[in-house]
């Protein structure tokens, strides 16, 4: 018979303030984007309800810099105080999160500074025991690695080179998630209730994406293994915006888990599906989905009109096959001279705009030089030497006899390069 489960939602990088691709919505004066990203968190919200949760988990990256709009501060504010109405809410602190400065505060410390019922902001790589409609489970935090304060607690790294600091770093973070579950196991006090792992970092092994282009700091990675313990009956990480299951077919490892943002942030996370975490938490019987949620669509159009003899037709064909609603777009075109010349951009725009496209990010055309035209198919399979030749005959229409001496003496050139250890 499965053990009594509590039922937590588990969700992160919500990256409140990512304004591109969007306009200011009239009705509330608020960007589009960062509306898409509030609605996504109503989703959740709504979710939790309908589904009763018992604790709730958001593992870091409230907003999109540190120091936010205080009117997203205030939108996000009301998001919160409604999961915090259903259950207890544990908020880490990822890298976004983080005080700009020494003694300033974090873009979330205000819950804590107010004592807003039900809220635990978690700064600190420590444990504690929270009661749940459904019972007590263990919750161990590790915020994001501020190399600051992981230094702190390491004797003297004077002298270190850079290297040797890294591995120094990375090995006493791998101490304190030690740590970490060795105080889970107390805090459970021989009692058989769940023990979870919140964290905000990056771990070994993990598929990377978009997130490296809005990154805050410089990452600490750790190893896998260091997570995949038996002490805990689930790891629920942020920091990495691509859902992920880091033990995928290891049934005798606890499930180690990036939730992924939830909303797409630009085209490099195109085909990623956006969500959140739903898990019955039990002792050594957690069970767990994905949820997807609704992310605003991104959709790359792309087409080769070197050959085409009526581009602006064809592409308008092309976006016809798409459902394109609500989403934004951009298109990718190659052209040659002649039939680029014959585009109609703007009408493209226009079928853009009937299909629904919320936002036309670019219509980017590629346009192949004559010069590399006469190159010929596939240049880049030629060696230097093929290439010289065929751009003397097909550029520079050199004679035969004339290329063959130029191709000597270029012969010449990197044989001399190459002995001299230059190549």
């Amino acid at each position: 018979m499965k053990k009594q489960s509590i039922r937590v939602l588990h969700f992160a990088d919500t990256h409140i303030g990512m304004e591109n691709y969007g306009r200011i919505d009239p009705e509330n004066g608020l960007n589009s984007r960062v509306v898409d990203y509030l609605r996504r968190m109503d989703d959740i919200v709504t979710y939790a309800t309908e589904h009763e949760a018992d604790l709730i988990i958001f593992a870091g990256d409230a907003f999109k810099t540190r120091t936010p709009n205080p009117t997203y501060q205030r939108e996000f504010a009301y998001r919160i105080r409604e999961l915090s109405q259903l259950a207890p809410i544990v908020m880490l602190i990822g890298n976004h999160d983080i005080a700009p400065a020494i003694l300033r505060a974090s873009s979330i410390e205000i819950y804590d500074t107010l004592g807003v019922p039900n809220v635990w902001v978690a700064n600190e790589y420590t444990t504690q025991r929270i009661s749940t409609k459904n019972g007590d489970v263990v919750i161990g935090t590790a915020p994001y690695p501020m190399r600051a304060r992981i230094l702190e607690r390491m004797k003297d790294t004077a002298g270190m080179s850079i290297a040797d600091t890294e591995k120094a770093l990375e090995g006493e973070l791998v101490n304190i998630l030690n740590e970490l579950a060795t105080e889970a196991h107390e805090k459970a006090n021989g009692d058989d209730i769940p023990r979870l792992l919140v964290g905000h970092f990056t771990v070994g092994g993990a598929v990377v994406g978009s997130e490296r282009q809005i990154m805050l700091g410089r990452d600490v990675s750790i190893p896998k293994s260091v997570l995949a313990d038996n002490g805990w009956d689930y790891v629920a990480l942020g920091h990495i915006h691509k859902y992920q299951n880091l033990t995928h077919g290891q049934a005798d490892k606890p499930p180690v888990v990036y939730s992924g943002s939830i909303e797409r942030i630009d085209f490099g996370e195109e085909g990623d599906e956006k969500g959140f975490c739903w898990i019955e938490l039990a002792r050594n019987e957690t069970e767990w989905r994905f949820v997807k949620l609704e992310a605003r669509q991104f959709v790359t159009i792309k087409a080769d009109l070197r050959q085409d003899a009526m581009p602006t037709e064809t592409i308008i064909t092309k976006i016809s096959q798409y459902d394109l609603r609500g989403a934004v777009v951009r298109v990718l075109l190659q052209f040659k001279p002649e039939t680029e010349a014959r585009f109609n951009e703007k009408a493209v725009f226009d079928a853009l705009k009937r299909a629904g496209v919320v936002f036309v990010a670019a219509i980017r055309k590629e346009v192949e030089s004559p010069a590399r035209q006469r190159l010929g198919e596939n240049p880049e399979g030629l060696t230097p030497l093929e290439l010289l030749d065929r751009y003397l005959e097909k550029v520079k229409a050199v004679s035969a006899e004339r290329r063959e001496e130029l191709i000597d003496a270029a012969q010449s050139i990197f044989d001399e390069v190459k002995n001299k250890g230059g190549g």
